[in-house]
């Protein structure tokens, strides 16, 4: 069993506070920034960040395929993350510097671009990354402790990422301005928490290079694994559903409550009791399973959010405060367990498949399948938003509707089928054990 020292816990889990600050940017504020802040038509805004992402989700899989293949004196992964940290860096200010074009699909073309740009620099980053856990240690419950380390920044990422956009903004006096140095700001945290990771880990000796298939025969043969398939779906279907989620409260608070300000208040709640249970469903994860957790952790997230969306416009904001801060504690199960599952499932397939390990191909499907999963909620906010009649400057009764719904009944649906799915994953620790045990009888 691998021993982590305390370096390589911290020093792992704070590269995912820039990872989570940049995904809770991207999902709360960015489709809000475009049709309010820039004045993009809602099916524009929404289109455009459906590209991006898809484009994101298509460089996911390139990028997994290559570092697997890399040799370096600096390792596989980091090199890829040093020179993402630093695109990123400059990307962020430019895609928060507002900027009026003459028309529609000028500003379109624009923003898509650089949007397509930020998302390649974050998959340099993240991609990589992702692929280090499996590499660190081979134990099945010191993965899901070194998860634990990381969701831990992740939450703290998500914190600075929801809660201080608006107050950095608020303190100049030229809302671009504001943006554009919130943007600088905000690059600058994912820049040095990347920094820090490629400091503080040193990568660990690889076996020699096992000759794999080609690059879609290798992809094709890992999507026909159903124990796969059987974590994938469900965490596919909850990223789109969050997403949604994400998406859409920002203008609940504004339109449904009539008081944005209190948007960052309901942020605290959910990213505080998210961070606050992590450590307890770590706990709880080591006498039932990762599985389980998940499955409780996501039915109280699906729960909730109804909850707020259906009562919230009768019973008022500090209800619908409270209501998310309940979802934060379903919440927690999902920045933990899927990552503790993966590692579990990398394991399976090199001791199964003796093709040598896959870290990069299994973690850039995962975050190919959440891209498409986030493109797909994003752009349907925008087609919804804009099937309802939303305007920035006059929200109509119609309009209201398509933000309840956004809010609860239809990410809901994603909730359902992904618990469903979930239901048939089949390693637990005693499976995961039998795997071991296989590989050493061989």
């Amino acid at each position: 069993m691998t021993h982590l020292t305390k370096r390589t816990k911290f020093g792992f889990g704070i590269g995912d506070l820039g990872g989570n600050l940049f995904f809770t940017i991207m999902g709360f504020y960015l489709l809000y920034y475009f049709t309010d802040v820039v004045g993009l038509l809602p099916a524009l805004a929404g289109t455009a960040l459906m590209i991006g992402k898809v484009w994101d989700a298509i460089t996911d899989p390139i990028t997994g395929y290559v570092s697997d293949r890399t040799h370096s004196k600096w390792g596989r992964r980091r090199p890829y993350m040093f020179v993402g940290a630093i695109i990123s860096f400059f990307c962020m200010t430019l895609i928060f510097t507002p900027i009026h074009l003459s028309t529609q699909l000028l500003l379109f073309i624009y923003v898509t671009f650089v949007y397509c740009l930020l998302n390649t620099a974050y998959t340099l980053v993240n991609i990589p990354y992702a692929a280090l856990l499996p590499e660190l240690t081979e134990d099945y419950h010191q993965r899901t402790i070194l998860t634990g380390y990381r969701m831990s920044f992740a939450v703290v990422g998500t914190f600075i990422g929801a809660a201080l956009v608006m107050p950095i903004i608020s303190l100049f006096s030229s809302q671009t301005m504001g943006w554009s140095m919130m943007g600088t700001f905000m690059g600058s945290v994912m820049l040095f928490s990347t920094l820090a990771t490629v400091y503080a880990i040193k990568e660990p000796e690889h076996h020699a290079f096992v000759v794999q298939n080609g690059f879609f025969s290798t992809f094709s043969e890992v999507l026909k694994d159903k124990v796969f398939l059987s974590a994938l779906l469900p965490w596919t279907f909850f990223i789109t559903g969050t997403s949604m989620v994400q998406g859409a409260l920002v203008y609940y608070f504004a339109y449904i409550f009539g008081n944005e300000g209190l948007f960052q208040l309901a942020l605290v709640a959910l990213l505080s009791l998210s961070l606050l249970f992590i450590p307890l469903w770590v706990r709880i994860a080591g006498r039932i399973g990762k599985k389980r957790c998940y499955m409780i952790g996501m039915s109280i997230m699906a729960v909730a959010v109804l909850l707020f969306s259906l009562l919230g416009a009768k019973l008022g904001p500090i209800y619908g405060v409270v209501v998310m801060g309940l979802a934060g504690i379903g919440l927690s199960t999902h920045y933990v367990m899927p990552h503790a599952i993966l590692p579990d499932i990398v394991e399976y397939d090199a001791i199964k498949q003796k093709r040598g390990r896959r870290e990069g191909v299994f973690s850039s499907l995962w975050t190919f399948s959440s891209k498409l999963g986030q493109a797909f909620a994003l752009a349907l906010n925008g087609w919804i938003l804009a099937l309802f009649g939303y305007q920035s400057s006059s929200v109509g009764p119609l309009a209201k509707i398509g933000i309840i719904l956004l809010c609860g009944p239809l990410p809901l649906l994603w909730y359902i089928v992904g618990l469903w799915i979930l239901r048939h994953y089949p390693i637990d620790k005693a499976y995961y054990e039998k795997l071991l045990d296989e590989r050493v009888s061989v």
